[in-house]
């Protein structure tokens, strides 16, 4: 067999197609580099090219997205996560990402190296991280392919993160049949550490050493990010080497040794190897630096031999980090990695000008401008064509007049308390560990947001993860603004204020125009609630090309997870009722609306209809009066009303409060659409009949409409007057449709 000399040999456009460029993109490069680029050099661009690493056919539309809030204090794409003020002298750090295409070929490895990659961007920056979230999506839950995964993907993130010691708080679970081959794994990471002591992913200062840390590198995860920068395939199954292995203990093992070498004051700059490993963390920190730097990837630890120069510049293996220290103080950060028994090896040196060298055995294997690689230098950026879909005008002549109202309601309740998108996910969170840390405080007391306790303060952080993807697919732009809304109106119920948001943008090909069309109009909604809420945007993550050759686009899913601050502990708020005699409310309007909602589309299998009611101004107000009547302890419980309606909060509350309730339906409205409707802007409250008097003159006062619903009261469900069944009856489905289906 012919000796492929990977370091010479040099390309031409086929092969610059075979790594997934376009051919101007290949005529680029030739013209950045002066002459044709050898294999080793086309590698590294194909991976800094590709929409994981460049966001080359989304950074035009995410610049439109909202910056500037109170608390900032790193801005979108500066660092490797955002990071907002929350007062007392800290800072929060956090971020959301995608590791789906992985997951979809090898679901336990690629959800746990999805927690562990989003920890490294947490902790890099200086903060330790104090909570996980998810946000999930599968196909059809009777399939056994669907059961395969969400097995895998659920043990994947439960051992990671549970061997890794950080709690996981929150999340959400969604089955469509849009996701049967290609599933969405989200992971959110939230971390805290001084205000002032973040370390940036920044490389500077001639003769500096650079770092690598942590684990060796091996094979695995070879071209992720151009893997994850392309449809799934039958063929697909071949790119498992793209799919990284984790080690949470090697990872655990890390951050204390990073977090340890930052009070060194020795670091300079430091990033996680995450996507297109050494290749991308090498380029973005010179070119963050407008410095160059000469590495030798021969004394890279290698956990393989025979591997060729590329292979390690391209590796995704996991728990790697890169640092650069002042020079002279190598010892003391070595000392450190060897106290925890961390690989910690100078592999390079910081240099004048913008060109990064790699060598091989004292060879010159690459030698590329960093800037040409990175976005904000000379990575395309394109503006694709968009055009909305024949599906959007069908959706709009949906009337509701056309659905027969049902005879048998407690039929639709039952439905839907037991569908999987409704039904407690308590199989799935059963197996994280919520409550290593010590710091969770919605184990016991379940609110709409998870809270996280800031030992120290009187103040706790709220967390949600939120997004229908129903919703964005009837009308990507109110969706994701309800998204939005729905995470703030999560975090208000449990009594926060929210701060910012970070974004996980999960969407088909972005060369579709219709694809492309719901990504515009989502990041047009997005933009919209986010200004209205005073959520800047700090970060997250696109992830386009979630379909496959034979199915289709995934529903479009921007997934929103939003921060807040609980200023005061004694303001959480649960969602659960609290004693027979309580008053229930609704507080925003209902309507003769049943759009998009699980009722419409489960229960009577009608599929095209629009986005449900939704006016922002209306929402703003709401959320307004829910807080203010928080803060005066005006009330006992608060649930907003999503998936499922009014009669899944009311039974959700009740489910939790371990009691019934007793009320009457909106005259002039459907049943069917009062109960069942999806109808935004609405929360349900509870509030002792002492103080209802009080609650009532407030609403009245900012002018938001509420509806007194009837009280807490024995252990029924009684609407109308008719005895619709147990609480207790409902919740053996609610809690065990999800267990039963999986077993």
């Amino acid at each position: 067999m012919q000796k492929i000399d990977y370091n010479n040999q040099l390309t031409d456009v086929e092969t610059a197609k075979k790594l997934g460029l376009l051919p101007e993109e290949f005529e680029k490069i030739k013209t950045t580099l002066g002459r044709v680029p050898n294999f080793t050099e086309l590698s590294v661009y194909s991976v800094m090219w590709s929409e994981h690493c460049s966001y080359k056919n989304s950074i035009v539309w995410l610049k439109t997205l909202p910056k500037e809030g109170p608390h900032m204090l790193a801005k979108a794409g500066e660092e490797n996560a955002g990071l907002v003020d929350i007062g007392d002298g800290l800072a929060c750090a956090f971020k959301i990402e995608s590791h789906n295409h992985p997951s979809a070929l090898e679901p336990y490895q690629g959800a746990a190296t999805g927690v562990g990659g989003i920890n490294r961007d947490i902790f890099t920056m200086g903060a330790r991280p104090i909570a996980q979230l998810n946000s999930l999506r599968f196909g059809d839950i009777n399939s056994e392919k669907t059961k395969w995964l969400i097995k895998g993907v659920v043990k994947g993130i439960g051992d990671y993160g549970n061997a890794f010691g950080i709690p996981t708080v929150g999340g959400e679970v969604f089955f469509d049949e849009c996701y049967n081959v290609n599933p969405l794994v989200n992971a959110m990471s939230v971390g805290i550490m001084k205000k002032g002591e973040m370390v940036s992913a920044i490389s500077y200062g001639e003769g500096n050493p650079v770092f690598i840390v942590g684990s060796a590198t091996g094979r695995d995860g070879m071209g992720g990010a151009a893997f994850a920068s392309k449809d799934l395939t039958e063929d697909s199954a071949k790119d498992l080497p793209a799919v990284q292995v984790g080690d949470p203990f090697q990872e655990k093992l890390l951050l204390e040794a990073t977090l340890e070498i930052i009070k060194t004051g020795a670091v300079v700059g430091m990033q996680d190897m995450g996507a297109a490993g050494i290749a991308c963390s090498t380029s973005e920190m010179s070119a963050k630096g407008e410095h160059g730097m000469e590495i030798w990837l021969d004394k890279v630890p290698a956990r393989q031999q025979g591997m060729h120069p590329f292979e390690f510049l391209l590796s995704e293996s996991q728990e790697r980090m890169l640092v650069v220290v002042k020079k002279g103080r190598e010892k003391e950060i070595l000392d450190i990695f060897d106290k925890w028994d961390l690989n910690c090896v100078e592999i390079g040196v910081v240099t004048k000008g913008d060109r990064i060298k790699y060598k091989f055995h004292g060879e010159l294997v690459a030698d590329i401008p960093a800037p040409s690689l990175v976005l904000g230098g000379d990575a395309p950026v394109y503006k694709r064509e968009y055009k909305e879909p024949a599906y959007y005008a069908e959706a709009k002549k949906f009337k509701i007049e056309s659905v027969a109202e049902p005879k048998d309601l407690k039929e639709v309740m039952k439905h839907l308390a037991a569908h999987p998108n409704i039904a407690s996910k308590r199989w799935v969170y059963n197996q994280y560990d919520s409550m290593v840390g010590t710091v969770n405080m919605s184990t016991n007391t379940a609110s709409d947001a998870a809270i996280v306790n800031l030992k120290g303060t009187k103040k706790a952080l709220a967390m949600s993860v939120d997004c229908n993807s129903r919703y964005v697919n009837a009308d990507p732009e109110i969706g994701c603004a309800i998204a939005v809304s729905e995470a703030a109106r999560n975090i208000v119920c449990s009594g926060g204020e929210p701060s910012a948001v970070t974004n996980c943008l999960n969407f088909g090909n972005p060369y579709n125009p219709e694809v492309y069309w719901q990504f515009v109009g989502s990041i047009k909604g997005m933009g919209a609630a986010c200004s209205k809420f005073k959520t800047p945007v700090t970060g997250g993550n696109v992830s386009f090309y979630n379909q496959s050759s034979y199915e289709g686009p995934v529903f479009p899913t921007p997934t929103i997870g939003m921060i807040g601050i609980v200023m005061d502990k004694r303001h959480q708020t649960s969602l659960s009722f609290k004693k027979e005699g309580d008053v229930i409310y609704l507080i925003g309007e209902s309507k003769n609306d049943i759009s998009s909602s699980e009722y419409v589309f489960s229960y009577h299998k009608i599929k095209n209809t629009p986005a449900p009611h939704f006016n922002l101004d209306e929402e703003f107000n709401v959320q307004n009066s829910v807080k203010s009547i928080i803060k005066s302890g005006l009330i006992q419980s608060a649930h907003d009303v999503s998936d499922g309606g009014v009669f899944i909060s009311l039974l959700e509350s009740a489910i939790q409060g371990n009691i019934g309730f007793e009320i009457n339906s909106v005259p002039g409205i459907r049943k069917d659409a009062f109960l069942f409707g999806e109808g935004q802007s609405r929360v349900v409250v509870s509030a002792e009949a002492s103080k209802a008097a009080s609650l009532e003159a407030e609403l009245k006062k900012s002018n938001t409409p509420f509806t007194k619903l009837g009280t807490v009261k024995g252990s029924k469900v009684v609407i109308d007057g008719t005895d619709h069944g147990s609480v207790s009856e409902f919740a053996i489905d609610y809690n065990t449709s999800i267990e039963s289906k999986l077993n």
